[in-house]
């Protein structure tokens, strides 16, 4: 019986490929010379400090496009609130990964409601759908891909 996988995954490589991208072009840009500006990657989160707010937002600008250079989804990034401390202002963006369980749910739901003869089932931090014929699971991954969902999905382990 074929079968897929949902997964909301983004690869940490490509995030350290992009950061570093984004802190090389700080230090090329007129406007940020001489300004205390870097992105620093931990863990599962970016942190952005800058020394005025409107600097962080374009901090952001720079680092949202070097990620779509990268094929990463914007919306694989949660953007935190911008805290200011002395002199500094920092902004933290935390990785998305692993599909929450209200999500999950949400697409089953929508698999449901497009009436499509394949069955979705919550496994974990993913979402397993299986069905009868090939072209069943293709038209759920077009549903889940025309639906405007706040996250980024993958489809993986597609198999006969």
């Amino acid at each position: 019986m074929p079968a897929f996988d949902i997964v909301s995954e983004v690869d940490q490589q490509e995030v350290l490929n992009a950061v570093d991208n984004a802190n090389r072009e700080l230090q090329t840009r007129f406007d940020f010379r001489g300004v205390n500006a870097e992105f620093t990657l931990k863990d599962k989160q970016i942190n952005m400090v800058a020394e005025a707010e409107f600097q962080l937002q374009q901090m952001l600008e720079i680092f949202f496009a070097k990620a779509v250079k990268r094929n990463l989804d914007v919306r694989s990034f949660k953007e935190g609130d911008v805290v200011h401390s002395g002199k500094t202002y920092s902004l933290a963006l935390s990785l998305r990964q692993g599909i929450e369980t209200d999500m999950a749910k949400k697409l089953v739901k929508l698999i449901k409601d497009n009436k499509l003869k394949v069955q979705a089932a919550i496994q974990g931090d993913q979402v397993r759908v299986t069905g009868k014929k090939r072209d069943d699971l293709q038209e759920a991954i077009a549903a889940v891909r025309a639906a405007e969902l706040e996250q980024a999905f993958q489809f993986t382990n597609f198999r006969d």
